[in-house]
C-alpha cells in the first residue's frame, strides 16, 4: 500500500489532505543502481569540467601567450555555455522527458571537448568551453531534477545530495589528471580526457527509466504505469499513479515561462533562487578555478607544490566531506546544514583574508604564516560548503517547485546560479588586482553573513515531504513559511 504523508499549510505547516508517495519506499536494487549511476556520471561531467580549467590554464597562457583578460574569458565562458544550457535544458525537460535532455547533454559535452582539446587559437577553444558549459547546463537542470522524481521521499535528500557527491568527484579527478599530465601540450589532452564521461554518461541514460511523472503529464499513463511497476510497486502501481494524476489534475497541458513567476509560486521561485545565487557569491566556484593562483599567491611558488595543493586540499577534502551531507540530509535536515556551513564558510574566508592582510601581499614561503593559514583555511572552507550550500542548494530547487513548472523552474534556477557563477569567476582576477587578496575574501565572508541571516529567516525545512505535499502546501492559499 502507498505511503501517505501529511500536505501541509506550509512545507513546515501542518494538518490538511493525505498524499501518497508515487515512488516506493524501496527501489529495487538494479533500478536503484541505474538512477543513481545517471546522476553520478551526470555530477561528474560537471565537477570534471569545472577542475580541469585549473590545471590547464598555465598550459593554456603559454601555448597562445595571452594574458589575464582572456584567462578569465577561457575560465568563465563555460558558466556563460551552462547558463544558457541550463535554459535550454529546462525547455528539453520539458518537453521531450528527462533522458533526452541528458542525452543531449552528454553530446553538447564530447563535442565540446573535443573542440577544447583540438583548438588551434584561443577564439576556437572559447568556442569549445562555451558549447562543453552548454552541455553541462543542460545536465546541471535535469540530472537533479530527474534524481528528485525517481527517489523516494525519505531518501531524495540523499539521492540528490549524490549529484553533488559526483560533481566534487569529477573535480577532484580533473585535478588527479591535470598533475598526471602537467607539462607542455598536457592541456590538450586535460580537455581530451573530459569526453570520457561524456560517453559513459550516454551510455547509462540508455537503460534507465523515465520519469512516471514527466510520462504522466505528456499524456502517457501507461508507459508511466510500466515504470511505475519496474519501480517496486507491483501492489500498488494503480494508487501511485493515482497520486501524481491527483497532483498534476489543475496544471496546465505544458507551463510557459511565465507561468514560473505566478504570484502563487512566488515563494518557492525567491528561495531557490537566492540559494542558486548564494552558493557562487560565497565564492566556491573562484577558489575552484583560481585554486593554484590562490596558492601561487599564499606562497606555494613551484607548480607542483599548487597541484599538489590544489588536489588535496580542494580536491580530496572536497569529496570526502560531501559524504556529511549525505549521512545527514535526510537525517537532520536541509536547515541546520545551511546554517552549519555558512557559519564555517564565513569564518574560514575571514581568516583567508587576513592572513592576506597580515602578510601584505608579498608572501615568499608557503611554510609561512600565509601559507599554512591559506591552506587550513580553504579546508575549512571546502568543508562547510561541501556539507551545506553544495548539495542542499540543488536538493531545495528541485523539491520545492510544483510539477506544473518544476522542469522550466529548475531551469530558472539554475541559469540564475550560473550567471552568478559566470560574474564571479569571470572577474575574480580583475577584482583581486583592484581590491587585493584580502578584501575580496571578505567581500566573500560578508555575503556568508547575509546568507546566514536570510537562510534562519526565509528557508522552510523539507525533509521527509513528497514533492506532492510541498506542492500542494504552497498552493494552499493560507501558505506560510
Amino acid at each position: 500500500m502507498a505511503t501517505q504523508r501529511t500536505a501541509s499549510g506550509g512545507p513546515s505547516g501542518d494538518s490538511g489532505a493525505k498524499l501518497p508517495d508515487p515512488v516506493p519506499d524501496r527501489l529495487p536494487f538494479g533500478r536503484a543502481a541505474s538512477v543513481i549511476a545517471v546522476i553520478l556520471l551526470a555530477g561528474a561531467l560537471f565537477g570534471y569540467d569545472q577542475g580541469v580549467i585549473s590545471g590547464a590554464l598555465l598550459g593554456v597562457q603559454k601555448a597562445f601567450a595571452v594574458g589575464a583578460v582572456a584567462l578569465e574569458i577561457v575560465t568563465s565562458w563555460v558558466t556563460l555555455g551552462a547558463m544558457f544550457g541550463s535554459l535550454g535544458g529546462g525547455y528539453v525537460a520539458d518537453h521531450f522527458g528527462r533522458k533526452r535532455a541528458l542525452f543531449a547533454a552528454a553530446a553538447l559535452f564530447i563535442i565540446g571537448a573535443a573542440v577544447e582539446a583540438l583548438a588551434p587559437n584561443v577564439p576556437i577553444l572559447v568556442f569549445g568551453r562555451l558549447l562543453a558549459g552548454f552541455g553541462v547546463g543542460v545536465a546541471a537542470v535535469a540530472a537533479p531534477l530527474y534524481a528528485a522524481e525517481l527517489a523516494p521521499a525519505a531518501q531524495r535528500g540523499r539521492f540528490v545530495s549524490s549529484y553533488q557527491l559526483a560533481i566534487t568527484i569529477g573535480i577532484f579527478l580533473a585535478y588527479l589528471v591535470d598533475q598526471a599530465l602537467a607539462g607542455p601540450g598536457g592541456w590538450r589532452a586535460m580537455f581530451a580526457v573530459s569526453a570520457v564521461a561524456g560517453v559513459l554518461l550516454a551510455l547509462a541514460v540508455l537503460t534507465a527509466l523515465e520519469s512516471p511523472r514527466w510520462l504522466v503529464k505528456s499524456g502517457r499513463p501507461d508507459d508511466a504505469r510500466r515504470n511505475l511497476v519496474a519501480l517496486g510497486a507491483e501492489n500498488d502501481a494503480d494508487a501511485r499513479l493515482a497520486a501524481i494524476k491527483a497532483a498534476l489534475r489543475a496544471e496546465h497541458e505544458t507551463a510557459s515561462w511565465s507561468d514560473v513567476f505566478e504570484p502563487r509560486w512566488r515563494t518557492p521561485l525567491k528561495i531557490g533562487l537566492g540559494l542558486a545565487v548564494l552558493q557562487q557569491i560565497t565564492g566556491i566556484n573562484a577558489i575552484i578555478y583560481y585554486s593554484d593562483n590562490i596558492f601561487a599567491a599564499a606562497g606555494f611558488t613551484t607548480p607542483a607544490a599548487q597541484t599538489a595543493a590544489t588536489t588535496w586540499a580542494i580536491g580530496a577534502v572536497n569529496v570526502l566531506a560531501t559524504f556529511i551531507a549525505i549521512a545527514f540530509i535526510d537525517r537532520l535536515g536541509r536547515r541546520p546544514l545551511l546554517i552549519a556551513g555558512l557559519i564555517g564558510m564565513g569564518l574560514s574566508l575571514a581568516a583567508v583574508g587576513f592572513a592576506f592582510e597580515q602578510s601584505g601581499g608579498a608572501v615568499k614561503d608557503a611554510g609561512g604564516a600565509t601559507g599554512v593559514v591559506t591552506l587550513v583555511a580553504l579546508v575549512v572552507f571546502i568543508i562547510s560548503f561541501a556539507f551545506s550550500l553544495g548539495p542542499v542548494t540543488w536538493t531545495v530547487i528541485n523539491e520545492i517547485y510544483p510539477g506544473e513548472v518544476r522542469g522550466r523552474a529548475v531551469a530558472v534556477a539554475t541559469a540564475v546560479n550560473w550567471s552568478a557563477a559566470f560574474l564571479v569567476s569571470g572577474f575574480f582576477l580583475t577584482v583581486v588586482d583592484a581590491i587585493g587578496q584580502a578584501y575580496t575574501f571578505w567581500l566573500f565572508a560578508a555575503f556568508c553573513i547575509l546568507g546566514l541571516f536570510w537562510v534562519y529567516v526565509g528557508v522552510p525545512e523539507t525533509r521527509h515531504r513528497s514533492l506532492e505535499e510541498i506542492q500542494a502546501s504552497w498552493g494552499a492559499p493560507t501558505a506560510r513559511r
